[in-house]
């Protein structure tokens, strides 16, 4: 049994924003829990962070996301009448 976890070897041409050290990176250089990716270029990685704050724009301004669930919101919950 390994002590130690082998790290994943970098693919050329996968590209990875790592958010800890605010770089692009070839391959997966950081753990995953510091990077987005894989984008396939560098200029894609490049933009990740455009691109995230792109996406939550989108999610935030969803209707589907702030629309209530069963129960919520329409006079069927605790308290309601």
């Amino acid at each position: 049994m390994a002590l130690f976890k082998k790290r994943t070897a970098g693919k050329p041409g996968e590209w990875y924003y790592c958010l800890e050290h605010k770089k692009v990176e070839e391959g997966p250089e950081c753990p995953a829990k510091d990077r987005f990716g894989p984008y396939p270029s560098r200029a894609e990685a490049e933009q990740a962070m455009q691109t995230a704050r792109e996406r939550n724009l989108e999610w935030e301004n969803d209707p589907k996301w702030h629309d209530p669930g069963p129960g919520e919101g329409r006079g069927t919950g605790p308290g309601a009448g």
